[in-house]
C-alpha cells in the first residue's frame, strides 16, 4: 500500500465512519477498485479506526468529562443512567464479536455484491428514519438494547453502523440530539476493545511502514473530526434523505459492477 492509497483510504474511513454510508462498505469498495489484498491491511484498518475513535473523543470531550464527573459522584443521576444505557447497548456487539468473530471477518473479502445489497438496506433505513415523526423520548434501557442490536447487525460490510443506530433510535422516538450523541459514544468501547483483541491475536510477520500508517491515521482523524461535527448537525436538522439517495446509487452501482 502506498502513501497516497493510505491517505485516500484514511479520508474514506474518516468521512464514512460518521456519515451514514458505511465505512466498511466503502473501504471494501476502495480495496476492490485499488486491487489491494495486502495481509498487512489489518494493521492499517486498526490505525484508521483508532483515528476515528480519537475524533469522537475530541468532538465529545466536554460530554465525556461531564459523564465522568457524574459517575464519580457515585449516585444514580442522569450521567450514570446514560452510561448504564451505553453498557446495555454494547451487549449485542460483544456477543457477536466473541461468538462470531471469524465468520464476520470472512465477509470482508471485497465482496462488493454483498456491500451493494447492504447499502440498499442502509438506504431504506435512512428513508424510514427521515420521515419518522420527531419525538422527544430519552434513551431507555429497552431502546438502548434495540439500538445495540442494530449496531451488532451493522458489522456486515455495507450496512452503516451510524446509519443503523441513528435510524433505529429515531424510529423508536428518541430525541434527535440524544440519539446522535448516543450513537457516536456507544461505539467507543467496542472499537477500542476490538483493536486490542486484533493486536493481541495478530499473526507474526505482518508489517506495514510507519509512514503509511501515519498518513492514513492523520487523514482519518482530520476528516473524521469534521464528519462527526457535520453529522450531528444533519441529524438534528433531519437531513438524512440525501444519504439514503447516495447509498441507493452506490449500492446499485456496486451490484451492477459485481456482475460486470
Amino acid at each position: 500500500m502506498s502513501v497516497w492509497e493510505a491517505i485516500v483510504l484514511g479520508v474514506i474511513q474518516g468521512l464514512t465512519e460518521f456519515l451514514p454510508v458505511s465505512s466498511s462498505g466503502h473501504l471494501e469498495l476502495a480495496n476492490y477498485l485499488f486491487g489491494i489484498e495486502d495481509p498487512s491491511n489489518l494493521q492499517f484498518t486498526m490505525a484508521v479506526h483508532a483515528a476515528t475513535v480519537l475524533s469522537t473523543i475530541v468532538v465529545f470531550a466536554r460530554e465525556l468529562l461531564r459523564l465522568l464527573k457524574g459517575l464519580l459522584k457515585f449516585r444514580m443521576n442522569d450521567e450514570t443512567i446514560f452510561v448504564l444505557n451505553i453498557i446495555i447497548s454494547m451487549i449485542p456487539i460483544a456477543f457477536v464479536g466473541l461468538m462470531f468473530r471469524d465468520q464476520v471477518e470472512a465477509l470482508f473479502t471485497s465482496n462488493i455484491r454483498l456491500v451493494g445489497v447492504m447499502l440498499l438496506v442502509t438506504a431504506a433505513l435512512l428513508t424510514f428514519a427521515n420521515y419518522a415523526k420527531p419525538r422527544t423520548r430519552p434513551v431507555t434501557p429497552k431502546s438502548a438494547f434495540i439500538i445495540g442490536l442494530a449496531q451488532a447487525v451493522a458489522v456486515l460490510p455495507g450496512l452503516s453502523r451510524s446509519g443503523s443506530t441513528i435510524s433505529t433510535g429515531l424510529m423508536l422516538g428518541v430525541k434527535r440530539e440524544e440519539v446522535s450523541k448516543f450513537s457516536f459514544l456507544m461505539v467507543l468501547v467496542p472499537v477500542i476493545g476490538a483493536n486490542i483483541l486484533e493486536a493481541v491475536t495478530m499473526p507474526a510477520g505482518d508489517s506495514i511502514s510507519a509512514t503509511v500508517l501515519l498518513s492514513g491515521f492523520v487523514a482519518a482523524f482530520v476528516t473524521g473530526t469534521f464528519a462527526c461535527k457535520w453529522m450531528i448537525k444533519l441529524v438534528n436538522r433531519g437531513k438524512l434523505i440525501w444519504f439514503a439517495i447516495y447509498c441507493l446509487v452506490i449500492g446499485a452501482a456496486s451490484i451492477i459492477m459485481s456482475f460486470v
